[in-house]
């Protein structure tokens, strides 16, 4: 059973006219954010799709909740910079558990501790075509392609 979570989040172009779009500032992305929770192992606990103009802060809660009533041996999260503040609180408030935050050390690209392991997943997700944009209309349908495009490569893994 998983007792460490990290989170990360990504944002994606849409295709098509979808249920919820929105623009990322910080990415200068027009489409959606995918949220995943992973263990320590990479295998993913929670997915969220949203709109990507809902911050990280914001937003983080919804696979948190997930992925905690799904897991209830989570002793703790860890996230980036960007799930400072609000998800730190809105988790220690609703679930009594601490969050880590990685900061950077240097300006420039350096692999993080625990971090790498969210970022790698992501990394196996972009594998899959239909990964690559977002190309559901609807938001379930794209949170069950990211759990079947994860179960690939698990499957992939221990083939």
């Amino acid at each position: 059973m998983p007792r460490y979570g990290l989170i990360d989040s990504q944002s994606v172009k849409t295709i098509y006219a979808s249920e919820a779009r929105g623009f990322d500032g910080g990415k200068k992305v027009k489409g959606r954010k995918r949220h995943i929770i992973t263990d320590t192992m990479g295998n993913i606990l929670a997915v969220k799709v949203h709109a990507a103009n809902i911050h990280d802060t914001v937003a983080g809660i919804g696979p948190a909740r997930r992925a905690y009533e799904q897991y209830p041996t989570l002793k703790k999260f860890c996230g980036d910079e960007g799930y400072r503040a609000t998800f730190e609180v809105d988790v220690y408030w609703e679930f009594v558990l601490d969050v880590d935050i990685s900061e950077r050390i240097k300006p420039t690209f350096e692999v993080l501790p625990k971090r790498w392991i969210v970022e790698r997943t992501f990394a196996w997700l972009g594998n899959y075509r239909r990964l690559s944009k977002d190309y559901e209309i609807s938001i379930e349908s794209a949170e069950t392609m990211v759990i079947i495009a994860n179960l690939f490569s698990i499957l992939r893994s221990i083939a």
